[in-house]
């Protein structure tokens, strides 16, 4: 029961701050979705680091690990928004945006995972 409430807090918070990075940086002019990139980008990145520090050295706790991981970055990160926009992107025509934002998202997005757990390697 405590891990489950520790992903459901964690998830809660990760949700709420993604909703609010959404709202600030999501350009409504040109359809751009900056917000959902910003959050599975840094997402990413802090999953990366949240594991390299677990797997490095026992520093944080399986519960930590739990509401962290599976719980704040679950929820921060978004695959089901990151398809339905590149579904609004070939829909509306727009096969450019649809590549450019793809492409970056799963190529960017792998380079900070790799690179959150070899920060925490080399420090």
């Amino acid at each position: 029961m405590k891990q489950l409430a520790l992903v459901f807090v964690g998830g809660g918070i990760g949700s709420v701050i993604r909703f609010g990075l959404s709202r600030y940086l999501d350009s409504f002019k040109t359809g751009i979705p900056y917000g959902t990139f910003a959050a599975n980008i840094l997402g990413s990145l802090l999953i990366g680091i949240i594991l390299g520090m677990a797997l490095k050295n026992d520093t944080l706790s399986p519960n930590t690990v739990l509401f962290l991981a599976t719980g704040f970055c679950g929820g921060f990160t978004t695959f089901s928004t990151f398809a339905y926009e590149n579904h609004v992107f070939l829909k509306t025509g727009d096969f450019m945006s649809f590549a450019v934002y793809t492409i970056a998202s799963f190529v960017v997005g792998f380079a900070m995972v790799f690179l959150g757990m070899w920060l925490v390697k080399i420090f």
